[in-house]
């Protein structure tokens, strides 16, 4: 088997087999691809229609769940979502380098995107467009590894975030073995996340990564106690608001104001993207949320009615600020233009 040495285009050197990747094999992995393509697309496929068939079937049955509750509940619902947005764009810039931080402006349209696209596509493809979005902002000064590692650090942030929630409604009576199981799971998952944190900054700055390019790269981006806590204050306030949310939405709806049951629902939606790829990452949210109330006695229609108009309320909070995100770049280049003219 003859090897050759070739550079490619965008200067990185790989090693080619020209037994390997001749016109046959070639052919006959990308056909492997396109099966498995399509396979993987049509189980997402039919598991959207699925459950798009179900909630058309429920709704056509009972009313939409947004047009029986409170107005001013519902708008204050909205409202806080929104700032509980805010607190996560906050939080987010903090876990980037001094000189490479985005606009909070930019981080918060990235989650709004993220949170609108998310109804679609399928589970951890968030973070892509999370991505994409910071990085077409005018005047992104980090790259696509800053934000990615970045990414990695909100999500252990996010865990240590939820840490304090999920053992406090382990303590709450009434709660089944399995929730209760659950809850712990995801305390101690925050736990654990927390030790990374601290340890990360040593590690990275330890000899041995040091002498690699990589480890190089990482030690002047790794995130500092200080930036660590900064960050998990403001993503608790933002899980905080969301809770608050998520207890007068259930108010609204007639399930009354309960903490407990809100807790629950905001830790098992958050819990929810550590599975694997799942059809989409709003329905995997939404439907563990549901099983949690469903488990907690709530009845299946109304633990449905909550999760839409849950869902519903997020993606009309991330598309309002993704819309004034654009609107605000927009007037501003506009402004630019005009001064430069």
């Amino acid at each position: 088997m003859s090897v050759v040495y070739e550079p490619s285009a965008l200067g990185v050197h790989r090693l080619v087999s020209r037994r390997s990747w001749s016109a046959r094999g070639l052919r006959r992995r990308l056909g492997d691809l396109r099966r498995a393509r399509l396979v993987l697309t049509a189980g997402f496929g039919a598991v959207a229609v699925a459950l798009g068939a179900l909630a058309v079937r429920h709704f056509a049955e009972t009313s939409w769940p947004l047009t029986s509750g409170a107005p001013a509940l519902l708008v204050a619902v909205g409202v806080l979502f929104v700032c509980a947005s805010a607190f996560k764009a906050y939080g987010w810039q903090r876990l980037f380098a001094a000189g490479e931080r985005p606009r909070p402006l930019a981080l918060a349209a990235a989650n709004g995107g993220a949170s609108v696209l998310g109804v679609a596509l399928p589970g951890r493809f968030d973070d892509v467009v999370r991505v994409a979005l910071v990085r077409r902002y005018p005047g992104c000064p980090v790259g696509v590894r800053g934000l990615c590692l970045s990414l990695v650090m909100l999500g252990l942030i996010d865990s240590v975030a939820l840490a304090p929630f999920a053992f406090a409604a382990v303590a709450f009576p009434g709660l089944t073995v399995g929730l209760r199981a659950g809850l712990a799971l995801v305390g101690a998952a925050g736990v654990a996340a927390a030790g990374l944190i601290v340890v990360f900054p040593r590690l990275a700055a330890s000899r041995r990564v040091l002498r690699f390019r990589l480890g190089r790269w990482l030690c002047p981006r790794t995130t500092s106690l200080r930036a660590a806590s900064q960050a998990w204050a403001l993503v608790t306030a933002c899980w905080l608001v969301r809770a608050v949310a998520l207890c007068l939405l259930l108010g609204a709806l007639g399930l009354g104001y309960s903490f407990t049951l809100a807790l629950l629902f905001l830790c098992a939606g958050a819990a929810a993207p550590a599975l694997p790829i799942v059809p989409a990452a709003a329905a995997t949210q939404a439907g563990a949320g549901a099983a949690v109330l469903i488990a907690s006695g709530v009845g299946a229609s109304q633990a449905l009615s909550v999760t839409v108009a849950s869902q519903a309320l997020g993606v009309l909070a991330s598309g309002t600020i993704l819309v004034f995100a654009t609107l605000w770049r927009g007037s501003l280049q506009m402004m630019l233009t005009r001064a430069t003219a």
